[in-house]
């Protein structure tokens, strides 16, 4: 059973470390968040396994990390600084602003009153300057990316020069992105500075519908092996009014957050938009951007199809995705509160093994025995240098406490030293108990199998 309310998660978050408030302790600032000890290693395991999935394991898709800064002629021809931008209102009665679309009923969210202004266009894009002058020309102009797609365009030619790629290939990356977002909201979902998980995958015209489709299907079914539910996802398709400038078609992944189903993740159609555009911009700016000695080629970001001999601008698919917004899912679809069965109550966090900050927790029987300690700790670096993720070693003194406390962040396996683990001459030497996250079920397993074990049980789904 997921969480039945964002509170649960929020309290949840802060308590076990995973999720802050950017820059609590000046009372906050709106829209921003920090990743704790535990939330710092489940993103980056959702980041690596989106990683794994989308390039390693696939060989029509390599990877990028371009810079955040762009400049703005970048976001001039993407069209971006005209049209990236939400319709906002204020309330006269308590001066707040709201986006036009979140107004429901046309009240203001905070004071009730029906008193708005006009909608009115806002740019979300966060502005910067260049260098230690301000002039008035805004020729120090530059802008933080508002999404992480224009660089993997920019960068087309470079990829294509460097490693000669055929149609179909996608060129994948993550990184921030920022957003001037009108009202922030629902925890992680919605904020100003966020990552993004982005494939830019380019095709030949007239292929571009069959690879929107298999994107769509691609993208559902990994949402499905990171742990979420069907019955909690489901695709709606952009109605033609409302797409994005660049777009020919939409497909929005929704997931059932605890405020309702909205956006995981969008597949969409960018036809030949951005690279037309940019090839277009090259024309107008006098830019020799030749992809070979040929004067068909002059200003195009086009691929060579050697069966032809023919310049081709690639159609792209993207499959778009937010990393917070899939550790929001997640978190969400893994909490459960369960009663025992001597009627205790346990939070217990579902991960899959391959997303579970914390793999192993190893835990002596006590620890006040230095012997035990000893054992553990070695068991713990031993463990460490499987490379299976992050081990802890964890000596309260309380098995029963030490067991809820991993179940509430989510540890699959507990692996305890004993008395009995010690014990010469005793069968049950260099042994240890393995207690399972979900069944709460224990096992004895010696040591010398551990290494096995442990890589089968947390290899990628």
């Amino acid at each position: 059973m997921a969480a039945q309310s964002m509170d649960q998660l929020v309290s949840l978050c802060k308590r076990r470390g995973f999720v802050f408030l950017g820059s609590e302790i000046y009372g906050g600032l709106q829209g921003t968040y920090d990743y704790g000890p535990l939330g710092v290693e489940l993103k980056n395991n959702l980041r690596q396994a989106w990683w794994r999935s989308n390039v390693y394991e696939r060989d029509d898709v390599e990877g990028l990390d371009a810079s955040i800064l762009g400049h703005q002629l970048i976001y001039k021809y993407s069209g971006h600084a005209n049209t990236f931008s939400d319709l906002m209102v204020d309330c006269r009665q308590c001066k707040s602003r709201w986006r036009a679309d979140h107004v429901v009923g046309g009240k203001c969210e905070r004071c009730g009153s029906k008193d708005l202004t006009e909608p009115r266009p806002f740019n979300m894009m966060f502005k910067t300057q260049i260098g230690p002058v301000v002039t008035d020309d805004e020729s120090s102009l530059s802008y933080l990316r508002p999404e992480t797609a224009q660089g993997i365009f920019v960068n087309f030619k470079n990829v294509c020069d460097s490693l000669s790629p055929q149609l179909p290939f996608g060129i994948a990356q993550v990184g921030k992105a920022f957003r001037n977002e009108i009202t922030p909201r629902n925890f992680i979902f919605r904020v100003r500075e966020f990552e993004q998980m982005e494939i830019e995958f380019f095709v030949e015209p007239g292929k571009d519908g069959f690879w929107f489709d298999y994107w769509v299907n691609e993208r559902v079914s990994w949402w499905v092996k990171q742990g979420l539910s069907k019955e909690n996802l489901k695709c709606f398709e952009q109605p033609k009014n409302e797409l994005a400038h660049y777009s020919k078609a939409t497909v929005d992944i929704l997931y059932k957050f605890p405020h309702g189903f909205e956006e995981l993740e969008g597949v969409a159609n960018r036809t030949d938009f951005d690279l037309g555009s940019h090839s277009k911009a090259q024309k107008e700016l006098n830019i020799q951007a030749k992809v070979v000695e040929n004067k068909d080629s002059l200003a195009k970001l086009a691929v060579l199809k050697l069966q032809t001999n023919e310049w081709i601008v690639p159609f792209v698919i993207e499959p778009s995705a937010g990393l917070d917004r899939g550790i929001l899912a997640i978190l969400n679809e893994a909490y459960h509160e369960e009663t025992l069965e001597n009627g205790s109550k346990r939070i217990v966090l579902k991960f899959k093994p391959h997303l579970a900050p914390i793999k192993v927790a190893v835990i002596p029987l006590a620890r006040n025995n230095e012997e035990l300690m000893s054992k553990a700790k070695q068991l713990r670096k031993d463990i460490q240098k499987l490379g299976i993720g992050r081990i802890v070693f964890e000596a309260t003194g309380n098995i029963g406490k030490s067991y809820r406390r991993n179940d509430e962040v989510g540890t699959p396996i507990c692996i305890t030293v004993d008395f009995d683990t010690l014990t010469e001459g005793s069968d049950l030497k260099d042994t240890v108990t393995i207690r399972d996250r979900d069944t709460m079920k224990q096992i004895r397993m010696p040591i010398a199998k551990l290494a096995d074990y442990l890589r089968e049980y947390f290899a990628s789904p």
